[in-house]
């Protein structure tokens, strides 16, 4: 087992000749970085292999860690409703996360997402890499700043950019978004259906981007 550090990537784990369900089995025992330490267990990506579309969030929250399974808190829910009202079956969505582990920070008995930092988003890349190049999705859809800019560089903007299709070799139709949980923590009601309103027309372009 490699030594955790800064310049350790999971790379050297990743199977030979993967599938999914190697890969999900081989990242059980990553310790790439520190955060496997933390985490309940890791949290790697769901779908099927055909998937068309792929969303990329940031890390599992607290349900994730707990469940085992991405998007199943309460932003999994909304991301869910979102896709329904977008019209794209969630059975053609592969969901997973730039970092395979929770970070979070104690406050009282809860446990508070805290964001991952580039060595964590570096040592975790290889099985990110190895599921864009499994599924080979139509769409990719990275949702939040931090996913969208561990794939498109740290100077893109999701605040000027979002829902624009952007040129990247990873697949045919690149977009950035917003993450659900930005949508949960607005601070009204009114708010949050307006930006539930245009997360859910940001996944209709990705939508019509299939049908093309």
């Amino acid at each position: 087992m490699a030594a955790v550090g800064a310049d350790v990537t999971a790379g050297a784990s990743i199977p030979h000749r993967p599938s999914l369900s190697r890969l999900r089995e081989a990242a059980a025992d990553c310790r790439a970085c520190e955060l496997w330490r933390r985490g309940t267990q890791t949290v790697f990506g769901e779908g099927g292999p055909d998937a068309s579309v792929m969303l990329i969030g940031e890390q599992p929250g607290d349900r994730e860690d707990l469940a085992g399974r991405p998007f199943v808190g309460p932003a999994g829910a909304l991301l869910d409703r979102a896709l329904a009202e977008a019209g794209i079956p969630r059975d053609d969505v592969y969901l997973t996360n730039v970092v395979k582990h929770f970070n979070w920070e104690a406050r009282g008995k809860r446990r508070i997402h805290r964001k991952p930092n580039l060595s964590h988003i570096r040592a975790c890349r290889p099985w990110l890499d190895a599921e864009i190049n499994l599924v080979k999705p139509e769409v990719l859809v990275l949702l939040g700043a931090t996913a969208a800019q561990s794939l498109l560089g740290r100077d893109f903007k999701v605040t000027q950019h979002r829902g624009e299709f952007v040129d990247f070799p990873l697949a045919p139709f690149v977009m950035a978004t917003v993450h659900p949980s930005s949508i949960l923590r607005a601070r009204d009601s009114a708010i949050r259906h307006a930006e539930l309103e245009a997360f859910v027309r940001d996944l209709q372009a990705v939508a019509k981007a299939l049908r093309r």
